[in-house]
């Protein structure tokens, strides 16, 4: 079956306001036109301010299931933010590629994702941290992400190449021992018991 990537997004790191203070961030990732490079840390115009937590050759790309827009405009309207109009655009969960079609539910860690030019691999869940609070606007958003498993995954660049928003591409199952919800479920004790 084809899916498609209908949202790629980039960001370098700027300085955001959380807590009142003002800390490094590339949490807010705007759309990209046409195709971007993607090499072994990721795609080209992209950054990551903590490198503890985020990027590197496990974590170069992070992809999230565009069906969890709504879910996550009803939490913000719920919240008393946003409204009717509110548009959330692609990138606003900190994703790189916005996918459609490919839950958390048919993704285990080692499957691949294939594109015309380059090949990705799942490696991981994304774990919900307090930048992702202060970007979604209150204060359990992570709480709310932990809870519902909507985490979206992190990938690693197996084979260099380009990618585009519009694109279809396939995913290749891997070893299929560990699923994302698997994962996932395993690290959320600490942001369930808050």
């Amino acid at each position: 079956m084809p899916y498609h990537l209908i949202g790629l997004q980039a960001a370098k790191v700027r300085k955001v306001l959380i807590h009142g203070r003002l800390v490094p961030s590339a949490m807010h990732k705007t759309a990209q036109a046409g195709a971007l490079t993607v090499g072994p840390l990721g795609l080209e115009l992209d950054e990551q301010a903590d490198l503890s937590v985020h990027g590197g050759l496990e974590k170069a790309i992070y992809a999230y299931p565009s069906e969890h827009y709504d879910f996550w405009r009803a939490e913000r309207q719920a919240a008393g933010l946003g409204g009717i109009d509110d548009s959330l655009a692609f990138g606003s969960l900190g994703e790189n590629l916005t996918l459609q079609d490919l839950l958390e539910s048919e993704v285990w860690v080692g499957d691949e994702l294939h594109f015309a030019n380059c090949r990705l691999r799942v490696t991981q869940p994304r774990e919900p941290c307090s930048k992702f609070n202060a970007s979604m606007g209150f204060n359990t958003a992570s709480k709310r992400m932990a809870q519902s498993a909507k985490c979206g995954f992190y990938l690693a660049v197996d084979q260099a190449g380009t990618l585009q928003a519009g694109e279809t591409f396939t995913l290749v199952p891997g070893p299929r021992r560990a699923s994302i919800p698997e994962r996932f479920s395993a690290k959320m004790f600490k942001h369930l018991a808050d």
